[in-house]
């Protein structure tokens, strides 16, 4: 219980000191606009990214943790070494010189780190939330959105604070929301992403070397993109930084996007494949395999829930849903005495789920 709280306490104070540092540098109005700004983007990616996981989806705890470690301890933590990267570049190299040090070596290099940092927490501490690719980009992406949120405050802020509202081609807070918020509010989950596709591989993969070469991979890619889309904002000029935009940046990111339409299509195979097992073992009924092997089947069943016996009900069956979904994925491990408690654990979560469903059913006069 003392770690939980002790966590808490970081993030606020962490939260608390950028509050502090935005509003003495851009003023409480432009943070209170620059915050506005920011919410646009921030519920565009989050919303995205909910929907990426869909199929098996991670508790909303360690999401929303996530988000607070990008916005706070990730930002915070970043900022401190970046300003020191630039003060030190500064001072070897001469004035001017020490925000290309910062923006080219220090914040591809420690952004990257800090936003991970989260991820190969929950891929150590937490491996029975963590099932492959989905899973990492999902992770990666609420780190990096939380991030992203914290810095377009004050891009945005300070913006507004040197040059108003201004145009859409202009200096002001419109053109860098167009420019942030508009044309690139996946950059940072997209470089995030790349280290989440990472460790999603290596959390399918077998003891050995790709245990540790692919989450190295994947930040060493995350770090590369970052420092050339700093590279093209800082010193490549309008062309350079089109270029990089619809020749490099726009391809990855669709990969991404395909890629994560095949994990989602594998994720509902390796489901569809376990339903019929679990019915045979009288986990589930047999009439249920329909409504669960498909997103839209159990969409409607929540829907249906909620018309009939309230949201209370929906929630319930919610997560008989996704106890299914984690027994779904747990067959594909080895057996162990670990898979075995894990298994003991969900299967007591199916069963009160699915007795709290009827229970309020009954109580409603809907059906279970």
């Amino acid at each position: 219980m003392l770690l939980p709280v002790l966590g808490l306490i970081v993030v606020a104070v962490c939260g608390l000191t950028l509050l502090a540092l935005a509003t003495v540098s851009v003023g409480p109005l432009a943070v209170v606009i620059g915050a506005t700004a920011a919410l646009i983007p921030v519920a565009v990616v989050v919303a995205t990214f909910l929907w990426v996981d869909r199929w098996e989806p991670e508790p909303a705890k360690l999401l929303l943790l996530a988000f607070a470690w990008g916005a706070c301890i990730a930002t915070i933590t970043t900022l401190l070494i970046n300003n020191t990267a630039e003060s030190v570049g500064d001072l070897l190299l001469g004035k001017g010189n020490g925000s290309r040090v910062s923006a080219l070596v220090s914040a591809p290099l420690v952004e990257e780190a800090a936003k991970g940092s989260f991820v190969l927490a929950i891929f150590l501490k937490r491996s029975d939330e963590f099932d492959g690719i989905v899973d990492g980009i999902v992770y990666a992406g609420f780190t990096a959105a939380g991030f992203a949120f914290t810095e377009n405050i004050y891009y945005f802020g300070r913006a507004f604070a040197d040059y108003g509202f201004g145009t859409g081609t202009s200096s002001g807070v419109i053109a860098a929301f167009v420019l942030r918020g508009v044309l690139s509010p996946f950059t940072h989950p997209l470089f995030a992403a790349l280290t989440g596709i990472g460790f999603g591989v290596a959390a399918r993969a077998p003891r050995g070397p790709v245990k540790v070469l692919a989450p190295l991979g994947g930040y060493i890619a995350a770090v590369c993109l970052h420092a050339l889309w700093n590279g093209a904002a800082t010193i490549g000029g309008a062309k350079a930084f089109l270029n990089i935009y619809f020749l490099i940046m726009v391809p990855i990111f669709i990969a991404v996007v395909m890629l994560v339409v095949l994990q989602r299509r594998r994720e509902q195979r390796i489901i569809q494949a376990a339903l019929p097992k679990m019915a045979q073992a009288r986990w589930i009924a047999a009439s249920e395999v329909g409504l669960l092997s498909s997103l839209r089947g159990r969409r409607e069943w929540r829907r249906q829930a909620r018309k009939q016996s309230g949201r209370a009900a929906a929630r319930a069956v919610g997560a008989y849903q996704a106890s299914v979904t984690e027994l779904a994925f747990l067959k594909r491990h080895k057996p162990s005495s670990a898979a075995a408690v894990r298994e003991r654990e969900l299967l007591g979560t199916l069963r009160a789920s699915r007795e709290e469903a009827v229970r309020l059913a009954g109580e409603n006069g809907g059906a279970g």
